[in-house]
């Protein structure tokens, strides 16, 4: 569970990072429009764009999957041990070669276990930071044809 805030926390930096970025609009009043009717402007272009495609770069941004789960650990050095033990102790009577043996399995099962885990993790993450990136880009594209419209440049 701390691992997903981990990771939501991640996002909504990188979430965070990319709106500020992408929101960086030179927005010139080509018509001689004043200040306050540029800031209705802009605020009916938000309100349009919004509209538009489902995006709201004011809201925090979420996850749209929940993260992939994670499983318990199986397997591990001290079960291939206890298991390599008792197998080579029945099969030859060299229990401790077989617990050499079943620890090092188990630990390498372990290992592959936690890479997959993290590798499902990183998949999902930078799933999530593109479509956030997506969203925002379409929203942007909306935002900036709806003031172009309105007769500001937009740099």
């Amino acid at each position: 569970m701390i691992k997903y805030f981990t990771t939501l926390s991640l996002i909504l930096l990188l979430a965070y990072s990319l709106s500020a970025s992408a929101s960086d609009f030179y927005v010139f009043p080509a018509n001689g429009q004043s200040q306050e009717q540029q800031e209705k402007d802009e605020f009916d272009c938000y309100k349009w764009a919004k509209n538009q495609t489902k995006f709201d770069p004011m809201e925090v941004p979420t996850a749209s999957s929940p993260p992939p789960a994670q499983e318990a650990p199986k397997g591990g050095v001290l079960r291939g041990a206890a298991v390599g033990g008792i197998v080579g102790g029945i099969a030859d009577g060299k229990g401790g070669e077989g617990a050499a043996i079943g620890a090092t399995l188990g630990g390498m099962r372990r290992r592959n276990q936690v890479n997959q885990q993290n590798q499902e993790r990183q998949n999902w993450e930078q799933e999530q930071s593109s479509q956030y990136a997506a969203q925002r880009n379409n929203y942007n594209r909306a935002y900036g044809a709806c003031l172009e419209g309105k007769g500001y440049n937009i740099k």
